[in-house]
């Protein structure tokens, strides 16, 4: 059971004596502090790091198709898929028993421990090693946002986890570039795909062992965890956030304004501006990409008009009504009858939307179970992008061998549309959970007002 109290009192600091439990405060610190900024930070390079590590093996699909005789990619990026979507709620269990500092530097080491194994050549080895990137990639996102919740002002929370998805867009966007590179025989290096994966290793060694140093010393928040450990005490924090109906409307109404830019900006949209726009490939690719682009400028951007007001809904309904207008403009008004890429730009922009919910199921949630929130998150956006990415895609093929059409396109794009028509409705009855409904104390900064997990 959920229910809500406010804290009074002095404002402790994350680093103050931890008391008889073991456990120190959870509560954030008014004020924003270096080391608990650097430590955010190297979670968010984390994230740049597992994107480019990600990407990796799209640049490098001949060298591994002539090594391995076939081209197994998409097999590969569905075992990746699959193992981050389920080790995104083992992660916020992790974070929560046990505190960032002994689970995100280890969760950096085994992505550095899949680059090594990847290195190895053998097509088993590449699919082993991607899963296990897969297995430690969860914790850059999910560690950076229980950072974020823990360690900075409540203020800044949207702000931070916008910051955090524009580094990880930043890395899905440059950081093939250097792969590619390195390994192209044409620019000069010619490099064996094997030597990038063995840099990428070391890389991530480094980090983990930065990331240990900095990571304040402390472990989880859950008093529950720090029991004997159970299944029940392992089922209680999935418990509270499952049995809270606004964590569900969080996590579906995320998910839903995830899909335009996933499935139709990041998948789909080049094929349609080639084949239904009739622009040439070179062209449609330079469009579909500032979708991404405007991402990178959205997620923070958003975050921090919804930190500066101190609400979430207005800042959440405006983006997605600005993705629907966006969207629709896109797909059935003709390429050139507005300025080039305006229409991309102001999609991704307003796609910064889909972040918002991340803060509100943190804060409509305990703090004591951040970390299994922002897991927990980060698998309804999955499952919902998983569930939708198949329909879609089967819209997309062509019948009897006739190329798609303008028309079959615009059909296609519907259910993303309707997506994000239904997360505007259920938006409306998401709970406000910014600063500024928290009266006075929560927008300085200190002790808002947040549900507490019941006594037992």
């Amino acid at each position: 059971m959920v229910d809500a109290a406010i804290a009074t009192g002095d404002p402790k600091g994350p680093l103050a004596a931890p008391p008889a439990s073991g456990r120190s405060d959870p509560s954030p610190p008014a004020e924003l502090k270096l080391l608990f900024l650097l430590s955010w930070l190297l979670c968010a390079v984390f994230y740049f790091f597992q994107y480019a590590v990600r990407s990796a093996p799209g640049v490098m699909q001949a060298e591994l198709t002539s090594a391995w005789g076939a081209n197994h990619i998409g097999t590969m990026i569905s075992a990746y898929y699959v193992a981050y979507a389920v080790m995104a709620l083992v992660a916020g269990v992790l974070l929560d028993r046990y505190g960032a500092h002994r689970t995100i530097p280890y969760g950096i080491a085994v992505v550095g421990l899949g680059c090594l194994v990847f290195a190895q050549g053998s097509e088993a080895a590449g699919m082993a090693g991607f899963v296990l990137q897969a297995t430690g990639a969860i914790f850059a996102f999910v560690g950076s946002s229980y950072v974020a919740a823990r360690y900075l002002p409540t203020r800044m929370l949207a702000l931070f986890i916008g910051l955090t998805q524009c580094l990880g867009m930043a890395g899905a966007a440059f950081g093939s570039k250097p792969v590619h590179m390195a390994i192209d025989p044409a620019g000069g290096f010619n490099v064996p795909w094997q030597h990038v994966w063995v840099a990428f290793a070391a890389m991530g060694f480094a980090l983990a062992l930065a990331t240990w140093f900095v990571m304040p010393r402390e472990t989880g928040d859950s008093p529950s965890h720090h029991a004997e450990l159970s299944l029940s005490g392992l089922l209680h924090p999935f418990k509270v956030i499952f049995g809270n109906p606004q964590s569900w409307l969080a996590g579906i109404v995320g998910g839903l304004l995830f899909l335009p830019t996933t499935i139709g900006a990041l998948v789909w949209a080049t094929s349609f501006l080639h084949a239904g726009e009739n622009l040439s490939m070179a062209d449609a690719a330079s469009d579909a990409a500032m979708v991404p682009i405007g991402w990178v400028i959205g997620c923070p951007l958003l975050g921090y008009v919804s930190d500066r007001l101190g609400r979430r809904k207005p800042v959440l309904l405006g983006g997605a009504l600005l993705m629907l207008a966006a969207g629709l403009t896109a797909i059935y008004v003709p390429v050139g009858t507005l300025p080039r890429y305006s229409v991309a730009l102001v999609l991704g922009i307003a796609s910064g939307a889909a972040m918002i919910p991340f803060s509100m199921m943190k804060e409509t949630n305990p703090s004591q179970v951040k970390g299994t929130a922002a897991g927990v998150m980060n698998f309804l956006v999955f499952v919902t992008t998983g569930i939708m990415s198949p329909f879609i895609s089967h819209l997309m093929l062509p019948r009897q061998s006739v190329p798609l059409t303008l028309s079959d396109f615009q059909t296609a794009f519907l259910p993303l549309v309707g997506g994000v028509v239904l997360a505007l409705i259920l938006a409306l009855f998401l709970r406000e959970t910014g600063t500024a409904e928290q009266g006075p104390l929560a927008q300085d900064g200190t002790k808002p007002f947040v549900p507490t997990l019941a006594p037992a």
